[in-house]
């Protein structure tokens, strides 16, 4: 698994799966060839990542929990691999046109505005937003194209051997069948309640499972788009201009099933029509012109998506099964076919009222985000805390009295007034009462905080958590008999015993499960069952935990099979592509650390571990 990710987190650099927003500072972190990292420009790109995994988890994620999952060297590997790839490209002189640049920027979704065209005003509050100049970004988007260039030469024609994949299919479709009893607390028998002094050794020996957590009192308060948006009126005729003039977003497309052959010429295009409409079939005619179905076959498609504007317009201009006349188009003189029609549907205004006026609402309040920003920070400067400034802004801030690592309150509960993905309780762990901290990038916006208070973390005493740790000794004097029970019914059944006669000894049922599979678990059989079933073989008998520590599995497994695998299925196909990726990837990572070699890297371990919190 870790190299897996390994090379995952480099196929992400130079694919460009994430957003690269950097920073830069004077002090040097690495060095690789010509090239210097900053530890300014890492410690941004090392921030980001944290963000956007807390974003994934729904939670925060610390700094220790980020190097216990080996997250800092992943990021710090994928930093130096994109680094290599701008160094080999340098080395090769390769190149990428202002053209291409603006190409990939024009498509991309996240500067597209309401119309779902290109919106410059969107696309300059958003680089900014992350510290870029247009030059800038330009520059970074070109260094991002010519990695592509890169390792897109060298996935090139990249296929998996047949075996593996045939291989992998067999293990992925085996299924196992298997007859099991569970067994809980009633099975565990009378448990009586412990002596004082018992529990009270219990609790010695467990003392640190209920020690009370580091608490903070913080507040924060986000301005980003959406908040904004919510103070926004948007009126029914603005709603409605914007509804008109974009239908084609809020409703259901017509698709067409389109089938088109290029000729040379017009003569050429004119002759061919003669032959279908006398009789010929267009597939036929594909055949003898030496075409691939697939060649002439776009598939059900809406008119938005076919390239050439001549042929969408014929395309969408006649009835089905009709044969066009010759259409002059971009790649040459075409002739279209026209199978089934899937009509469009267009909803009613009113159906869609909401979510435009919130679209448009939220398209406003973008450039009142830079705004409210600048008087934020001037307030700040000023001596005012995050309450205070946001006050006199009119902004809603809010207060957490006490939280812990974890995001949860002293009850146990989880905070529910942060928004979902801001990270903002690992961030105040990781400042200090009385630290002007910077702002949060979060959602198209910056979110401002203050650490006002903490609560260190300390030992309970027994009275403090008598009722959780008499559940807890009841919990592992449960899980302790049941242990036992399952291994005594597992020596008898290897003895001969059968299931049944085990299970009416307890008082339980047999029950089964039939085709489970390594990769799924089924409603009511715990994930720990199917590991334990794929690793016992046929007739074997096992045990394994259920559900918490109360429950107890003994399984035998009845049957395996190998059904025969279809390659025609979607999840074979899905397969072969999460295979063939994983095969690029691994060539792309050996190609990178060859280049790495080659020009040498350094890295300052010091700069690294004050980034990554590893010298705390």
């Amino acid at each position: 698994m870790a190299v897996v990710m390994g090379v995952l987190i480099v196929s992400f650099g130079v694919w460009g799966i994430a957003d690269i927003f950097r920073g830069f500072g004077q002090s040097s972190l690495a060095k690789v060839g010509g090239t210097e990292i900053s530890t300014e420009q890492f410690r941004q790109i090392y921030t980001d990542k944290l963000q956007q995994l807390g974003r994934q988890f729904g939670r925060p994620l610390t700094q220790e929990q980020a190097r216990a999952f080996g997250l800092d060297r992943q990021v710090l590997q994928q930093t130096i691999a994109e680094a290599a790839l701008d160094e080999d490209a340098r080395r090769m002189g390769l190149g990428q046109s202002d053209a291409e640049v603006m190409r990939t920027i024009y498509n991309d979704p996240n500067f597209k505005g309401l119309g779902g065209a290109f919106d410059p005003a969107r696309f300059q509050a958003t680089i900014r937003q992350f510290g870029y100049s247009e030059q800038r970004y330009l520059a970074e988007q070109r260094r991002v194209g010519l990695r592509r260039q890169i390792v897109g030469t060298v996935a090139a024609g990249l296929e998996p051997p047949k075996v593996l994949i045939d291989a992998l299919a067999r293990y992925q479709n085996e299924q196992r069948s298997i007859e099991y009893v569970k067994l809980d607390a009633a099975q565990a028998g009378t448990i009586d309640p412990p002596s004082p002094e018992a529990l009270a050794a219990y609790f010695e020996d467990h003392k640190t499972q209920f020690r009370a957590p580091e608490y903070r009192k913080l507040s924060f308060v986000v301005i980003n788009p959406e908040e904004i948006g919510k103070w926004s009126e948007v009126s029914d005729e603005d709603a409605k201009k914007i509804f008109e003039q974009n239908r084609d977003k809020f409703g259901t497309q017509e698709k067409r099933e389109v089938s088109q052959m290029v000729f040379p010429n017009a003569d050429e295009a004119q002759a061919a029509r003669g032959r279908i409409t006398s009789g010929m079939s267009f597939d036929d005619l594909a055949k003898e012109r030496n075409l691939n179905l697939s060649d002439v076959d776009l598939g059900m498609i809406a008119k938005s998506a076919i390239i050439d504007p001549a042929i969408a317009d014929a395309a969408f201009s006649l009835p089905s099964g009709e044969i066009s006349q010759p259409i002059p188009g971009r790649f040459g003189v075409a002739l279209v076919k026209i199978g089934k029609i899937e009509p469009g549907a267009m909803p009613s205004y009113e159906s869609v009222a909401a979510q435009i006026k919130k679209e448009i609402a939220t398209e406003r309040a973008r450039a009142k985000v830079s705004e409210i920003q600048n008087k934020m920070e001037d307030e700040r400067s000023g001596g005012a805390n995050v309450v205070e400034a946001s006050q006199k802004l009119g902004l809603t801030p809010v207060t957490i009295d006490a939280v812990d690592r974890s995001g949860r309150l002293p009850n146990g509960q989880p905070v529910t007034n942060i928004p979902r993905g801001l990270d903002v309780v690992s961030q105040a762990f990781n400042s200090d009462v009385g630290v002007d901290n910077e702002p949060i990038a979060f959602a198209g916006g910056y979110v401002w905080y203050d650490v006002l208070g903490i609560t260190p973390t300390r030992e309970r005493t027994l009275d403090e958590v008598r009722s959780q740790v008499e559940a807890k000794w009841r919990e592992d004097q449960i899980s302790s008999k049941l242990r036992a029970k399952a291994a005594e019914m597992v020596q008898k059944l290897e003895q001969g015993g059968t299931l049944a006669a085990e299970a009416a000894s307890v008082g339980t049922k047999v029950e089964t499960a039939a085709g489970l599979q390594r990769t799924a678990t089924p409603s009511g059989i715990p994930s720990a069952v199917v590991t334990a079933a794929f690793r016992t073989p046929k007739d074997g008998v096992g045990q394994t935990p259920g559900a918490g520590g109360s429950e107890w599995i003994v399984f035998r497994v009845t049957d395996v099979s190998v059904p025969p695998v279809d390659t025609a299925s979607d999840e074979f196909k899905k397969m072969k592509d999460t295979l063939q990726r994983g095969w690029a990837d691994e060539e792309i990572a050996q190609y990178v650390r060859k280049i790495e070699s080659e020009i040498g890297t350094s890295i300052n371990q010091s700069a690294f571990a004050q980034v990554t919190g590893a010298n705390n």
